[in-house]
């Protein structure tokens, strides 16, 4: 594998995607209801989704396929989906309106900055990382989100027990990605080394895109200790 470097990284390379007048209008209408400014100061999720149920951190949801039916499936569990296309938080605001789902909000912002300024110390059980970029040429690894930087930005803000969970079709991204979570000591590898698919996580298009051209689905899953 090749070496990662270290540098200040960003969740996201912004692009641009086409907009249909529902996700337009749902921008509009809905994101003052169920998407929280980005703002530096620690958001209290008891406060926010008024319980005190498990919070889960879904980082780069894309068109939120997945996310949307995770929470619908999980009324005893709360969502936070941090994610900047504009189409994806335009249709999961739609969703989120349609389905009534209380236990689902939104940020339209950088993850690492989301990270550092608005999720407090051991506030989450969870975070998802459904098939992120992987970035396939070496001259482009810098840009790969999952560096030790950023797993280190986001093992405060986990539970000790809670986990990260990353999905991708990328064989190479894979073995990536464990070298960098075996690093710390304080995640253990739930598996040895991937989960078979995980039951209540639904087929996203990525995966589907990567089956068709007959990638393995790699699941990682690992859980903080202390």
């Amino acid at each position: 594998m090749e070496k990662y470097t270290s540098r200040k990284i960003k969740s996201f390379v912004l692009r641009t995607g086409r907009m249909s007048t529902m996700q337009k209008k749902a921008l509009v209408s809905f994101a003052p209801l169920y998407c929280i400014k980005f703002r530096e100061q620690i958001l209290d999720f008891n406060a926010l989704y008024k319980n005190s149920n498990d919070t889960f951190l879904e980082i780069g949801f894309g068109m939120g396929h997945a996310t949307i039916e995770i929470a619908e499936r999980n009324p005893d569990k709360n969502y936070l989906g941090v994610e900047v296309h504009t189409p994806g938080v335009g249709r999961v605001l739609n969703e989120i309106n349609t389905r009534k789902l209380d236990n689902l909000r939104i940020i339209r912002h950088d993850a690492v900055e989301v990270l550092e300024h608005m999720i407090g110390s051991e506030t989450l059980n969870g975070v998802h990382l459904f098939f992120p970029d992987p970035w396939p040429k070496k001259k482009h690894f810098k840009r790969r989100l999952i560096q030790k930087e950023f797993v280190s930005s986001i093992l405060p803000k986990l539970k000790p027990g809670g986990y990260i969970y990353v999905a991708t079709d990328w064989e190479p991204y894979a073995e990536w990605i464990l070298e960098i979570f075996q690093s710390f000591q304080e995640l253990k590898n739930r598996y040895n080394p991937y989960a078979d698919k995980i039951d209540w996580r639904p087929a996203t298009s990525f995966e589907r895109k990567g089956i068709e051209k007959n990638h393995k689905i790699r699941n990682i899953w690992f859980e903080k200790l202390y």
